[in-house]
């Protein structure tokens, strides 16, 4: 039997004892002859009965009040995890920004170190070449007055030796 069944079958049975009575002949109305040994017995069962379906109702409502706290714990628990969830991809998504904020910072320092490595390796190899000319310059210059000198002098020797050159 569900709980609070047994009372209410208890109550019907009262119910029909009364509506069953037999009216008095003086007075009528509302006032009717009942067995009071029939009542007393119905109140003492429902007085017997009634403690332990408060006690059942009490152990229900007690055991509904723990699965409901335990489903409070649960969702609790489930949104605290998806909350620590959300900030741990939140915190990795701000650590990919970081990181790649980084890389094109170290990319973008490597391309000015490449450019500025470009530009010093020429500067320097258009000053070695200026001075490499400046001393072919005057190499040339130095040759061409040998060679004149030569020319000059060897004239004379050339005549009295007759070597042709």
């Amino acid at each position: 039997m569900q709980p609070g069944e047994e009372i209410e079958t208890l109550i019907d049975e009262l119910e029909q004892i009364v509506s069953e009575a037999k009216s008095p002949f003086t007075g009528g109305g509302q006032k009717k002859i009942v067995e009071a040994q029939d009542i007393y017995e119905i109140l003492d069962e429902i007085r017997r009965v009634f403690p332990q379906e408060f006690t059942d109702a009490r152990r229900i409502v007690k055991e509904e009040q723990e699965t409901l706290d335990r489903a409070q714990q649960q969702a609790a628990s489930i949104i605290a995890d998806a909350q620590q969830q959300a900030m741990i991809l939140a915190g990795d998504q701000e650590v990919v920004r970081l990181a790649q904020q980084q890389a094109d910072a170290i990319r973008d320092q490597a391309s000015q170190y490449e450019r500025d490595t470009r530009f010093n390796a020429e500067e320097y190899a258009d000053t070695v070449l200026a001075h490499l000319e400046e001393n072919l310059k005057s190499l040339t210059g130095s040759v061409t007055r040998v060679r004149q000198t030569l020319d000059e002098n060897s004239g004379a020797r050339n005549k009295s030796n007759n070597v042709p050159w």
